[in-house]
């Protein structure tokens, strides 16, 4: 295999991620147009009584009980950190994050992004409560389904590397993300429950160390017991879920030589084996049992992680993210919207997502390209670092969910609610014209060091 196509091949699960990203976008806009139909609509009081409604389990004395509207935001939710636990752990082990020079643009400008919108907040809101002040990180947070759903409008002609480039950007965002839930926005802690979580963590670790490689005792394990700890001990669980991510096994039992051997030689014996009496319907016990091994060598020579990450794509971004936005992004407009918009909390939310992310992203990375730090990839220009920056100010899903735990107050959730939803189309329009511009502009500007740095296709 030539370099040019193990590059392209190593680029496919996230390629794959991309494509099945831009249709759950217009899944997930329409749930969160709904919610806000439900919100102010007579179902209004219905949706309310069913995400307070307590749900749980008992084991003897055990007890777990807990309102809809949380089993959403900790448990569904955990699916989705859990996915992006195993793409971090693919990416940092053989993908985009795994070499330096193509992840260095992407690092700073996720930092950028990050730290520029939770300033802006602060300023803005400087000298409120302690509970307003802690909506500090609801602008830090970029919602990659609704940013490829944008550049999937854009058509064929929008580079591969600009994809990546947004990809690799808001899976560094989402690792910030959490390791703000689990610093910033827990609980009182159990120090107890903690500890039974990372022994049984660290038993998954172990296990994938002994070579354990069944999903089922993972799932039993990660659920059961690292992240219902996690969540009885006041951290986040969501936080479980990335750890848990983690100890899933990314090495294969077969590797790629000894499977071709393997499939060689069952086709050979498949060739030969005794045919069924009826060959045009049935298939004989032989040919059966032969097909079942082909079965098993072929899932042997996936690595778990990548069957999970594959597997759960789906259940995320058709089920979880359009369960989350429909539960959670329904305001309330009422005779007062204006001023709910114009009030401290909306428009740091707002303007630091709108704002903060351009300075953060496009800024820090001007300033590195300037330095030198790094050069910007090829079929890449300025414009459309510009525009992505636009892009990953669409901040909604993960938004939405730090705004549910910053605040317990109902009128502090609304009024971020509104700087969210008014932050994100401002910036998926901005985003969308400036690159509507940009890719019908020749990358390679004057005076700019253009050199492919992200990956090499064809044209």
């Amino acid at each position: 295999m030539t370099t040019h196509m193990l590059k392209i091949n190593m680029l496919d699960p996230m390629m794959r991620f991309i494509k099945n990203s831009t249709f759950s976008s217009f899944l997930l806009f329409f749930s969160a147009a709904l919610a806000l139909i439900l919100a102010n609509s007579p179902a209004q009081a219905y949706t309310q009584w069913l995400l307070s409604q307590s749900i749980g389990f008992s084991l003897g004395s055990f007890v777990v009980e807990k309102p809809l509207l949380l089993w959403i935001n900790d448990g569904l939710m955990s699916i989705f950190f859990f996915v992006i636990g195993l793409e971090l752990k693919r990416e940092i082990l053989a993908g985009e994050l795994s070499t330096p020079k193509n992840v260095l643009m992407p690092i700073v400008g996720a930092i950028g992004g990050m730290v520029i919108p939770a300033l802006i907040y602060l300023s803005i809101n400087a000298g409120g409560s302690t509970e307003v002040m802690r909506g500090w990180g609801i602008p830090m947070a970029t919602d990659i389904a609704f940013a490829l759903g944008v550049l999937y409008l854009l058509g064929p002609k929008v580079p591969v590397q600009l994809k990546v480039f947004l990809t690799a950007l808001a899976i560094i965002d989402d690792l910030g993300a959490v390791l703000i839930v689990a610093i910033f926005y827990t609980s009182e802690i159990s120090l107890v429950n903690l500890t039974i979580g990372a022994i049984i963590l660290a038993l998954m670790f172990a296990l994938n160390k002994m070579g354990i490689r069944r999903v089922l005792i993972f799932a039993i394990l990660g659920i059961g017991g690292v992240w219902l700890a996690t969540l009885l001990s006041g951290v986040h669980a969501t936080v479980a879920a990335v750890l848990a991510a983690f100890a899933i096994p990314a090495d294969r039992r077969i590797d790629k030589s000894n499977y071709l051997d393997n499939i060689n030689q069952l086709a050979s014996k498949f060739k030969i084996a005794n045919k069924a009496r009826d060959e045009k319907y049935l298939l004989s016990s032989e040919e059966e049992n032969i097909i079942g091994e082909i079965k098993r060598v072929s899932k042997a020579s996936i690595s778990p992680l990548q069957r999970l990450e594959r597997n759960m794509h789906g259940l995320v971004e058709f089920f979880v993210m359009p369960v989350f936005a429909l539960a959670n992004a329904g305001v309330v407009l009422d005779s007062n919207w204006m001023e709910m918009i114009s009030s401290p909390i909306a428009m740091g939310v707002s303007f630091g997502l709108v704002f903060g992310k351009v300075i953060g992203i496009y800024g820090l990375c001007m300033l590195g390209l300037k330095l030198g730090w790094f050069r910007i990839p090829d079929r890449l220009n300025t414009k459309m670092l510009l525009g992505a920056s636009f892009l990953a100010a669409i901040g909604f899903t993960m938004s939405l969910f730090i705004n549910a735990l910053a605040f317990t107050n109902p009128i502090y959730i609304e009024q971020a609610k509104m700087g969210i939803l008014l932050a994100s189309l401002t910036s998926g329009f901005l985003g969308y014209w400036v690159l509507r511009k940009a890719i019908h502009q020749p990358s390679k500007n004057k005076g700019e060091k253009v050199e492919a740095t992200v990956v090499e296709v064809s044209a």
